[in-house]
């Protein structure tokens, strides 16, 4: 009988030299984020499931954390007072600051790098432990926006010094796309963000049955949805492109000067290995999002689909006096690099 022991999926252990090119890839992205005075942290591995129950799309993915033999004092089972290992680094950022917002120098920026566990299904470029880089930059109150440019100037500069295929840093904003909804008439502006952002996953023509059949839109607009959505540009010219669509709302001028002021941002940091580009089908479904939201393609390896991403939360975090808003993106290094490992060997 054999002894070898039988693989895990989706828990990746590197060889030597692999391990010693994800600790290059680490300490690059380290650097940087320090020399654009970004203070490192480490939080702990569980929370509370209360916390990581929060994101409700996530609450099949969380492992649970319990001792073997449990008594009736432990913490146990799937209830919300148990613990959990969290699946990303945003959740513990948030507790992280609420508890330290006494000690902490406002804007506060910092960098993660760090494992986190996801209770998915394993395939190539998604892994249930993996790690991960997150950088924010977080204030008390009030966020001014050029935070956004900033984050994403520093994650671009960094990815760019590390030895990785050529990246695309897709970015959009929630108030363009929201008030282009409202100033077609959506009654459920959320529905369509929600229903638009599986153009990556469903043909068109199934997106449109969507919006008809799901959020209520006539033809007419399901098509004038699509029309936004098709717009992708390196440079602003995407703004006129979006005006002569003939839509007018307020909180669409601000989200299009908005994504102009990133996208010009960005101008400094584009080269022939990073690319920066508007694509207004990009919404990130996810609700807490208020702003600007990025998604981190690798060129030749979009199969992978994004292998990092973020945005604008106007409240990461509160206590019931004061709110914290941020600004962030997050790289998945095992994300990128074990599938690139893979095909080296």
């Amino acid at each position: 009988m054999s002894n070898k022991p039988t693989p895990l999926s989706g828990f990746p252990e590197l060889l030597p030299e692999e391990r010693f090119v994800e600790q290059q890839v680490i300490d690059t992205l380290r650097r940087i984020f320090e020399l654009h005075g970004f203070a490192g942290i480490e939080t702990r591995a569980v929370e509370p499931m209360e916390q990581l129950l929060r994101k409700g799309e996530t609450s099949k993915e969380v492992y649970v954390l319990r001792r073997l033999q449990a008594g009736p004092d432990d913490q146990a089972g799937t209830d919300r007072s148990s613990l959990g290992l969290h699946f990303d680094l945003t959740v513990p950022f948030a507790r992280y600051v609420l508890e330290n917002a006494g000690k902490l120098e406002f804007p506060f920026r910092r960098y993660q790098i760090q494992k986190a566990w996801r209770g998915e299904r394993p395939q190539e470029g998604r892994y249930r432990e993996f790690t991960q880089a997150d950088i924010d930059v977080v204030m008390k109150d009030d966020l001014p926006f050029h935070f956004d440019v900033e984050v994403a100037r520093v994650m671009a500069e960094a990815l760019s010094a590390v030895p990785l295929p050529p990246l695309r840093l897709r970015v959009n904003n929630r108030k363009l796309i929201e008030g282009f909804y409202r100033g077609i008439g959506a009654s459920d502006p959320a529905t369509v963000i929600t229903i638009i952002d599986k153009l990556d996953k469903l043909p068109a023509e199934q997106v449109s049955a969507l919006l008809v059949s799901d959020a209520g839109l006539s033809e007419k607009q399901a098509a004038q949805c699509l029309q936004l959505a098709s717009i992708t540009s390196s440079d602003t010219s995407f703004v006129e492109q979006v005006r002569a669509l003939g839509v007018e709302h307020e909180l669409l001028e601000t989200g299009l000067a908005e994504l102009a002021a990133v996208v010009d941002g960005c101008a400094a940091v584009r080269s022939d290995r990073f690319e920066v580009e508007a694509s207004l089908s990009l919404a990130r479904g996810l609700d807490y999002y208020t702003g600007t939201v990025f998604e981190i393609y690798m060129v030749g390896f979009e199969f992978l689909k994004s292998v990092g991403g973020g945005g604008r939360y106007d409240a990461l975090a509160s206590d019931g006096r004061n709110t914290y808003p941020g600004v962030g993106i997050s790289f998945g290094i095992s994300r990128s690099l074990v599938p690139l490992m893979s095909r080296a060997c």
